[in-house]
């Protein structure tokens, strides 16, 4: 998309997401018919890695989970498009961390931590997190090829004072901030699928093989920095809450791919218990 195409988008946005986000999810009925029905959106391949991932499930299930899963994906479009307007207090409001006492006491402890988490319900709406517990949140992304969409998606996601860092940059960020009077939370979206040129490592996750980032491991490791698992759950259409699990308090030492492997089954488990 160029220029003129991106602030088209980006003008006809800014004003559509100035309304109700409960008016807002008719727009995502439609857009759910789109993407299943007329375009019939990456369709074979979800289908066959929902038939992997769940051997056990019969057909009419599987064709059920289908059709939740765009149907979901076209509310978290969005979701995140109305992050545009919403409020600090509108973000807490829908986005509730269940246990910020255990935050609050990684903070005094005066501990920076590595969170690991999926592309798994809504991630986009993580800031809150630090408008719950006094954490600054940095959040490992990859750039996107396209750079309106980039500069797009960054604004969003620094909106309420996140920060997004590219993968490449984050040990000269932890680095940097280690001596720090703050305290951050680096955030990694752990499934994402690395370049071939820079597999190190492969997993089983939902019956397939799957190679795996070991950047968070790696960080974790070096730095002694405790390793939570962000757990992030829908409560209804619009609505979800996290709750940190503190998977290693301590990291150094432990066996090689040992946190990696801990966080992809708890990521697993949490896919397969909804």
């Amino acid at each position: 998309m160029n220029a003129i195409g991106f602030y088209l988008f980006y003008t006809i946005n800014w004003i559509i997401t100035l309304l109700p986000l409960q008016i807002l999810y008719i727009f995502s009925d439609i857009l759910y018919l789109f993407l299943f029905y007329v375009i019939s959106y990456r369709r074979k391949v979800v289908l066959q890695n929902l038939r992997n991932a769940f051997p056990d499930k019969s057909d009419r299930d599987i064709r059920t989970l289908e059709k939740k899963y765009y149907r979901h994906l076209a509310d978290l479009m969005i979701e995140i498009l109305k992050m545009t307007h919403m409020s600090p207090e509108q973000l807490k409001r829908r986005m509730r961390v269940t246990n910020p006492g255990q935050f609050i006491k990684l903070r005094k402890e005066k501990q920076n931590i590595i969170a690991v988490l999926g592309h798994y319900n809504n991630w986009e709406w993580l800031q809150s997190i630090q408008l719950y517990t006094g954490f600054n949140l940095i959040s490992i992304y990859k750039p996107l090829q396209n750079k309106y969409f980039d500069m797009f998606l960054r604004k969003l996601r620094e909106k309420n004072g996140m920060k997004v860092t590219p993968m490449s940059m984050v040990v000269r960020e932890v680095v940097r901030l280690r001596g720090s009077d703050n305290k951050y939370i680096y955030a990694f979206l752990t499934d994402q699928t690395p370049a071939r040129s820079e597999i190190r490592y492969w997993t089983k996750f939902l019956n397939q093989d799957t190679p795996v980032y070991l950047g968070a491991e790696k960080i974790a490791s070096k730095y002694d920095m405790p390793v939570v698992f962000f757990y992030v759950e829908k409560l209804k259409r619009g609505f979800y809450q996290i709750t940190m699990e503190l998977l290693f308090e301590h990291c150094s030492g432990l066996s090689e791919h040992t946190i990696t492997e801990a966080h992809t089954r708890r990521l697993e488990e949490a896919i397969r218990e909804r």
